[in-house]
């Protein structure tokens, strides 16, 4: 009996990791203003910590600015006072209606760093994916050592395995590559 749900299961780990990846990607400042940088900033509403994007419409009218708009204009000032304290390098300016964030150009050291930020994301991932394939591995062996998978069977679930471990690294190194010429792009 052919595992090939460790396998679905493995892959779908995989592709979780990749994904969590591209969120993290989607959250870095590269110059540009995108909803992204602010909408998971949690701010303190009705006593409770919230994101952001629960208590406010987060919108971006042009490619330098990123525009909150509460529900609730009560919130104007908790929505400020979380964007600061989430440490994100923004500045709120807040004129009782809005908040507006404008995105400043970033340095040739800020570039520099964001770099060695995607390296660290994506070594990361690939950690993951790594750990996954062990934990699957260990279970292949456990079930061989059982005797409820054959020494064929465990060549080929583990060549499987193998060949959705490289297709999530490949697709990593991808975003990687693209994130980096994002950021170095003036």
């Amino acid at each position: 009996m052919f595992p090939q749900h460790l396998i679905d299961d493995a892959d779908s780990q995989m592709k979780k990791a990749v994904e969590h990846l591209k969120d993290e990607f989607a959250k870095l400042q590269v110059g540009r203003a995108s909803p992204a940088l602010v909408e998971d900033v949690k701010v303190d509403a009705y006593g409770s910590l919230q994101p952001l994007k629960s208590v406010a419409s987060v919108s971006v009218p042009d490619a330098k600015t990123i525009q909150i708009q509460p529900w609730d204009r009560g919130l104007l000032m908790a929505i400020e006072k979380g964007i600061q304290i989430a440490n994100i390098g923004l500045v709120p300016n807040n004129d009782g209606v809005y908040i507006r964030i404008n995105i400043p150009p970033l340095t040739e050291e800020r570039r520099k760093d964001l770099v060695k930020v995607v390296g660290r994301y994506s070594e990361e991932a690939k950690i993951a994916v790594r750990n996954v394939r062990q934990d699957t591995n260990n279970t292949f062996n456990t079930m061989k050592k059982n005797s409820e998978m054959t020494e064929d069977e465990l060549h080929g679930g583990t060549k499987k395995l193998q060949d959705s471990v490289d297709a999530s690294n490949r697709a990593i190194e991808e975003m990687s590559k693209r994130k980096e010429q994002d950021i170095m792009t003036v």
